[in-house]
C-alpha cells in the first residue's frame, strides 16, 4: 500500500496535470474516501437513496473541474475531499427542503464530537451552518473540527495541515466543539 509519501508526490503534479493525477491517485485514496462517504451518509436520514460511491464520483466531479486547488499534501487532500462531500450533501438536503418546505435532513454526528446525546438527531443543515458560523468567528478552528470529525484526519495530519502544534489542534478542537455545542443548543431552544 503506498504511504502519504506518495499521495503527496502525485499531488504535486496536480496543477500541470490534474486527470492523470487523479487517475493515478484515486486507487490510493478511494479506500479512505470511501470511509469518509460511508461516514457522511450514516448521519443521513433513513431511506437516503445516495450511496458512497456516488458520493464520492460526485466529490471527484468536483476536485477535477476546481481551478488551482493547490493541494498540497495528503492531510489537505483528504480535508478538500471531505469538504466537497458535505457540501453535496448539504446542496441535496437544500434541494429536497426546497421540494418539501420544512422538513428536514436528521443526521447524527460522529459519536467522537459527542454534542449534546448521542442518540439525539441532528439537521444535516444545522451542522453546517454552524460549522460556517464557526469559521467566520475563527477559519482555523472551523478547518480543525472539520478535519478531524469530516475529515478524519489524526492530530499530527491536523497539525501539519494548519502549520501549528498538536497542543494548539488540542485546544482548537476543545473550544470547536464546545462552541458547536453550544451554537447547536441555542439552535434547539429557538
Amino acid at each position: 500500500m503506498p504511504g502519504s509519501g506518495d499521495i503527496t508526490v502525485i499531488l504535486q503534479s496536480w496543477d500541470s496535470d490534474r486527470q492523470s493525477a487523479m487517475e493515478s491517485l484515486t486507487p490510493i485514496v478511494y479506500r479512505e474516501l470511501h470511509k469518509i462517504a460511508a461516514a457522511y451518509l450514516r448521519r443521513q436520514r433513513p431511506g437516503h437513496t445516495l450511496q458512497p460511491t456516488a458520493l464520492i464520483n460526485e466529490a471527484y466531479l468536483r476536485l477535477v473541474k476546481q481551478e488551482k486547488a493547490n493541494i498540497a499534501d495528503r492531510a489537505h487532500f483528504y480535508a478538500l475531499a471531505a469538504r466537497m462531500m458535505r457540501e453535496i450533501l448539504v446542496d441535496t438536503a437544500r434541494a429536497r427542503n426546497a421540494a418539501k418546505r420544512g422538513s428536514g435532513n436528521k443526521v447524527q454526528l460522529d459519536e467522537k464530537i459527542e454534542i449534546g446525546d448521542e442518540r439525539q438527531a441532528l439537521d444535516f443543515l444545522a451542522v453546517h451552518q454552524a460549522l460556517e458560523k464557526l469559521q467566520s468567528h475563527n477559519e482555523r478552528l472551523a478547518q480543525a473540527v472539520e478535519l478531524r470529525y469530516f475529515g478524519g484526519l489524526q492530530l499530527d495530519e491536523i497539525a501539519g495541515s494548519l502549520s501549528v502544534s498538536i497542543a494548539t489542534v488540542k485546544r482548537d478542537l476543545a473550544f470547536g466543539e464546545a462552541w458547536l455545542r453550544r451554537a447547536l443548543a441555542s439552535r434547539e431552544t429557538a
